[in-house]
């Protein structure tokens, strides 16, 4: 694919915002040629594309994993049979089969596209590791803070964990639960030619987190 030529157009995010207000299975049926043509396609063509761009920069990211647009609404209020935006994580060879293992991360939705990554809601010794480092004041973390990089707010610890002591100076950031920064796009950014390349260098702005997660919960390379 060459970035002189868009991939994406604004009928990508015309068909989700209809989905949003007919998120139903019969609609989508209906206009399932729509969704292949216009969200599926471009976008499995666009992850093949920044898949080697994502091993020069990290070569341990390997697996790309597009996500379906079914949800999984089992346990979820919400019984809406369709996620309206389009979404694809890199992940570790390692851990590949591992959604909460720390990866890059795109996501496209009207008035909400963003590409980054991290680590969501990691399992209990994942996230131990994390703050072990942190704890240690790991110079990796260190310099990711005084790089003054955006990360995930609001959804913090009220107190220090047990294992930490109450006023550690490291305390704020030993109540994160989760470990993710992002650069947003507009929409006209991601209909525009150059999108691969912002895209490849939102990940390049990651990598930093990335590689201290990964180090942290001792994934190799």
């Amino acid at each position: 694919m060459s970035e002189a030529s868009p991939i994406f157009t604004r009928d990508l995010f015309q068909f989700l915002v209809e989905l949003k207000f007919n998120n139903d299975r019969a609609w989508f049926a209906a206009n399932k040629a729509r969704y292949e043509q216009h969200v599926k396609g471009p976008f499995l063509r666009f992850v093949a594309a920044l898949g080697p761009k994502v091993q020069r920069l990290n070569p341990a990211y390997t697996h790309p994993r597009a996500f379906r647009i079914h949800r999984d609404t089992r346990f979820a209020r919400d019984k809406s049979p369709y996620k309206t935006h389009a979404g694809a994580q890199f992940r570790h060879r390692v851990a590949s089969e591992d959604v909460h293992a720390p990866g890059f991360y795109l996501h496209l939705e009207p008035g909400e596209s963003f590409a980054g990554g991290g680590i969501w809601m990691p399992e209990p010794a994942a996230l131990k590791s994390v703050r072990d480092r942190i704890a240690r004041k790991d110079t990796a973390w260190m310099a990711l803070r005084r790089s003054r990089m955006p990360l995930w707010e609001g959804d913090e610890l009220k107190r220090v964990p047990r294992g930490f002591p109450l006023g550690h100076p490291m305390e704020a950031d030993l109540k994160r639960r989760n470990f993710i920064t992002w650069v947003d796009f507009s929409d006209r950014q991601v209909c525009a030619p150059d999108f691969l390349a912002r895209v490849a260098d939102a990940f390049r702005k990651t990598n930093p987190l990335v590689q201290f997660l990964g180090k942290a919960m001792g994934l190799k390379g």
